[in-house]
């Protein structure tokens, strides 16, 4: 089983792992693709006004800007590792030990918009790039992306179940055939349900921290959804797709 982040806009800075070096990734079919990239993020760094209008930034997030400038020497860190936010807070890899530890990292893996698909001890920089961005002269990155990341995810969901808990931005970038998908659903008392935006990155967060650790090794989204009322969660499921309720 693989399930499969979404990424964060924020990073932690630093590392302890040498520069990049493409070839050190997993996917190496990506690896044209992710160069393309780099070097327009490089580029695009030396133009501040552009930096901040193709990515989305304000002029106090300039060191964002930093940060692309210097990808090719910054130092790396596990990918798992290197994403910060809600989901990454709940799922708290860095609390897991022995076996658990080595179970996460062999199951989860991060969409991003920089590197396509990253596996949870693929060493990586700390980068700004959203799958909304836009970069000046280039295709949008799903355009860019689906080509040849598809095949890549095709090729791994033949192989394994993989949960898909990506946002819609991220998702878009790449289908993945016969994944589980995973919504986030609020309740009030009065049976009212409504769409969570914020909070569902803390409830995948915690989804995803059961799945990765769990000793079961689950083929359907019907295991997938045992494993998650084992960890206290509030589960529908509707053919691969699974909604989580939680309290309004």
């Amino acid at each position: 089983m693989i399930v499969l982040l979404p990424p964060s806009e924020t990073k932690r800075a630093g590392g302890d792992g040498p520069p990049l070096r493409l070839e050190a990734l997993a996917a190496p079919q990506l690896n044209d693709t992710r160069a393309e990239l780099l070097e327009a993020l490089v580029g695009l760094a030396a133009d501040p006004d552009a930096s901040r209008s193709a990515l989305g930034l304000s002029a106090s997030q300039d060191a964002e800007i930093e940060r692309n400038a210097a990808l090719r020497l910054a130092p790396t860190a596990p990918a798992i590792n290197r994403y910060t936010g809600v989901l990454y807070e709940a799922l708290d890899v860095d609390s897991l030990r022995g076996a658990a530890a080595a179970r996460a990292a062999a199951r989860l893996a991060v969409g991003s918009a920089l590197f396509g698909l990253l596996r949870a001890t693929d060493p990586v920089p700390a980068y700004r790039l959203s799958a909304t961005s836009k970069l000046p002269g280039r295709p949008g990155l799903t355009k860019l992306w689906r080509p040849v990341l598809e095949p890549v995810l095709a090729e791994i969901a033949e192989a394994q179940l993989v949960v898909d808990l990506r946002s819609g931005s991220y998702a878009a970038l790449a289908a993945i055939p016969g994944a589980v998908r995973v919504d986030v659903i609020a309740e009030h008392p009065d049976g009212r349900r409504v769409s969570v935006s914020h909070f569902n990155k803390a409830h995948k967060g915690r989804l995803a921290r059961a799945l990765a650790t769990t000793r079961t090794e689950p083929q359907d989204a019907s295991a997938v959804a045992t494993v998650a009322r084992r960890a206290g969660m509030r589960v529908e499921r509707e053919d691969r797709r699974l909604t989580i309720v939680v309290p309004a």
